[in-house]
């Protein structure tokens, strides 16, 4: 665990740090590693949690998984954000809105590993037992891995659908207990993977049913080979991939947590893309010749939301007055370096449920030192302020932002702590609601406004750990639903316009940012684009 109150820090110019490290890895035995012929190398910034998205809402999971490894019965388009189809061809919707047939595709095949060697094609069999696990409590392995689907839980997925059917071996019926306008955007997230249910019998009758998310089995472009913590990933080709793909014969996640050392491994070549370039070395990518940097409007939200499960943070006059005390403006300079756009709610400007005249919160110290002192909050009161150790584009440098918020809050009145731990301990603490207040954020799995309202916020958000604020709120939750029960962009606007007032007044959390999303690669690696709506793709990447 790290906790810093104030603090001086060392600043080393980036150029210096490049040269040592450059240096160190010319050195290194493990410079060569990971070098194969036809192969890609994506420097990512930690370990997974799991191989099963499902289990884990953490963006380095859903990278190294869900595209590699998966496919689902329904896909967006990366330019238009229309629902295409997927596994499934294509599908019908009952005229009440309440039954969904989708026909599903022949001659898919499974991967076959050294410890799995499929006897049929993907069908319906495949589809059924991928969605009972995480919905049907009483489903042999709904338990394995702990029995928690935090996405799928946070907008209530498995309590949505009633009943799911084979009607033949390709066709499959699902049955929904009301109608839900963004179901079908779930059933393309990230999440929504299609599992194989011959290897999780294979696995049951072995009594081993775990290794069902840590020796992963898909239909997609890549399968897993070997995993190292710390070091690696290594997957391999699917020869039998269904779609179109690249000549990649195999991808490697090399485990780099330092974004400094990563741009080094991409500047000597040892890497062919890497995570989360900090906006310090953008313009260090733009100026060489061998590098390529995209840049896109993000799908997401960085945000301070207060726990508030505990008091004072129970009290909205004490969330307000804190939100007061901080100029967002300067952490916008500090932080982003003009690579984000200030946010007045959590939806961002791109989202057709986004609302302009939106108010937001102002700084004022002198007024939040005496709505603190109003409600019982005396000087010298402590507080903590988690900040993610991780690089996430809605927050590339959360550590700097709580230092200056630190700042901020000691000008009213409050002793804050800085509070952080390894990334997968922090999460499994933040789940345990063990924070004041957090600095963390969400990017968007679908273009649907629901992605962001009902995981962030909705009361049943709070187990499944994506609300971090930890608030519920019977009038909010009924807004959200409300909302669904429409088709019509207008008609659902109405109700979200009125769940982000509702969330100004009761301020669970306080916007910050909507950042762009930045994807580094070397000049010679191509098809690679930025996913807006989740993890990163490299089923058409290839480099010659």
């Amino acid at each position: 665990m790290l906790v810093s109150q104030r603090h001086a820090s060392c600043f080393i110019p980036i150029t210096v740090m490049l040269t040592v490290m450059l240096t160190l890895m010319g050195c290194s035995p493990e410079n060569t590693l990971y070098q194969q012929p036809n192969g890609i190398i994506y420097c990512s910034e930690g370990n997974p949690a799991s191989f099963n998205p499902q289990l884990d809402t953490s963006g380095t999971t859903v990278d190294v998984s869900s595209h590699q490894i998966y496919d689902r019965l329904l896909d967006f388009d990366l330019i238009t954000g229309e629902i295409i189809p997927g596994l499934a061809s294509s599908w019908i919707t009952s005229t009440d809105g309440l039954t969904y047939t989708f026909q599903l595709r022949k001659n898919i095949d499974f991967h076959s590993t050294s410890y799995f060697s499929p006897s049929r094609t993907f069908d319906a069999d495949d589809v059924i037992f991928s969605f009972n696990r995480w919905r049907d409590k009483n489903h042999p392995y709904h338990e394995v891995s702990g029995g928690r689907y935090p996405y799928i839980n946070s907008v209530g997925l498995g309590d949505l659908i009633s009943d799911i059917k084979r009607i033949n071996r390709y066709r499959v019926e699902i049955t929904l207990v009301r109608p839900e306008s963004s179901f079908l955007a779930n059933l393309a997230t990230d999440f929504s993977i299609i599992l194989s249910a011959e290897y999780a019998a294979q696995l049951a009758k072995a009594g081993t049913p775990e290794l069902i998310d840590s020796h992963p089995i898909g239909t997609g472009p890549f399968k897993f080979n070997s995993f190292r913590q710390d070091r690696f990933v290594r997957f391999d080709a699917h020869p039998l991939y269904w779609r179109e793909r690249s000549t990649t014969e195999q991808l490697i996640f090399d485990i780099t947590p330092s974004s400094s050392l990563r741009l080094a491994k991409l500047m000597t070549g040892e890497c062919d893309s890497m995570a989360f370039p900090t906006h310090s070395q953008l313009d260090i990518i733009r100026k060489r010749k061998e590098l390529t940097l995209d840049e896109k409007p993000g799908l997401n939200v960085g945000f301070w939301a207060f726990n508030t499960a505990k008091a004072p943070f129970d009290n909205p006059e004490v969330r307000r007055a804190l939100a007061m005390a901080i100029d967002k403006n300067a952490l916008m300079e500090a932080i982003y370096f003009g690579s984000a756009i200030p946010a007045t709610s959590i939806i961002p400007p791109s989202s057709w449920a986004f609302q302009p005249d939106t108010r937001s919160s102002t700084y004022n110290p002198l007024g939040a030192a005496k709505l603190l002192r109003e409600n019982g909050v005396e000087e010298g009161f402590s507080m903590t302020i988690w900040a993610m150790p991780v690089e996430r584009a809605y927050n590339p440098n959360a550590m700097k932002m709580a230092e200056l918020m630190q700042r901020y809050l000691r000008d009213v009145g409050i002793d804050a702590n800085i509070v952080s731990y390894e990334w997968s301990t922090f999460r499994a603490r933040l789940n345990q609601g063990l924070h004041d207040s957090v600095l963390i954020g969400w990017s968007a799995d679908n273009g649907d406004p629901d992605n962001f309202f009902r995981p962030l916020l909705t009361c049943s958000a709070i187990d499944s750990g994506t609300n971090r604020a930890r608030w519920c709120s019977k009038e909010y939750d009924k807004l959200i639903d409300q909302a669904l029960t429409y088709t019509n962009q207008e008609d659902r606007a109405y109700f979200y316009s009125k769940a982000i007032e509702l969330i100004n007044d009761e301020m669970p959390l306080m916007p910050i940012a909507h950042a762009f999303r930045y994807q580094a690669y070397r000049e010679n690696l191509t098809g690679i684009e930025i996913n807006p709506y989740g993890g990163i793709q490299f089923r058409n990447v290839s480099k010659p």
